[in-house]
């Protein structure tokens, strides 16, 4: 039955995107570098004004654009890995799908937007308050409990992904032991102040290489059908 199904399309696809995610992150340091975020929903509502670009990005539109890549990535690895361990790759991808709806639940870079052009039409000093308070309601979203549960539900999927990668026959144990370690680190959303940032930062460096390991992989996978 596996016959009418491209698997090889699909590792070719996620191998692809692989290396599309890894792109994008540097993409992104950079922009947070340069136009560091707002510390205030005042200053969001005044970025949006000036430069709705720069907004949007300053609350990770990127990110939408990176975390449907890694829905496909996620399908890739699932394609190249079902026959080492099918119950385990599918309760990963499931879970990482889940996570990443999570994730655009949490996002609010174009209801920010769209508040932004309110409170610019508005004369009435009470609107712009209650605008304001939608705003503050608006950043809590961005950094709440929908945001940790795709953050957390994330670091599971590449764990398990990584415990499957070390009784494969396809990919190397360095390859696993660099998504183990992003998984760890994962463990403890960005959130969770100074802690959170710090292992939110050094996953990017294992995630990185995993990322472009598996990508190359799949890559080589899909080439050569090797396992399909």
């Amino acid at each position: 039955m596996d016959t009418v199904y491209n698997w090889d399309k699909l590792c070719k696809i996620g191998g692809i995107t692989a290396f599309i995610v890894v792109l994008i992150i540097p993409i992104q340091v950079i922009i947070f570098t340069i136009y560091p975020p707002p510390a205030s929903t005042k200053g969001f509502i005044v970025l949006f004004h000036e430069n709705w670009l720069i907004g949007l990005l300053s609350l990770d539109f990127l990110y939408y654009i990176n975390n449907t890549l890694l829905i496909l990535v996620y399908l890739g690895l699932f394609a190249s890995l079902r026959k080492t361990d099918f119950t385990n790759m599918l309760i990963a991808v499931i879970i990482g799908l889940v996570g990443i709806a999570s994730y655009f639940a949490s996002t609010v870079g174009f209801e920010m937007m769209s508040l932004s052009k309110q409170y610019y039409l508005t004369t009435s000093v009470e609107i712009k308050q209650q605008l304001l308070a939608a705003g503050h309601g608006l950043l809590a979203k961005y950094k709440g409990t929908a945001f940790d549960v795709y953050y957390v539900l994330n670091a599971v999927t590449i764990l398990l992904i990584s415990k499957v990668m070390f009784k494969s026959q396809s990919f190397s144990k360095t390859t696993a032991t660099w998504g183990l370690v992003s998984g760890i680190l994962m463990i403890i959303p960005s959130t969770a102040g100074i802690i959170g940032l710090t292992f939110s930062l050094l996953s990017l460096i294992p995630w990185i290489v995993f990322s472009i390991l598996a990508g190359k992989k799949l890559l080589l996978i899909a080439q050569s059908k090797e396992g399909i």
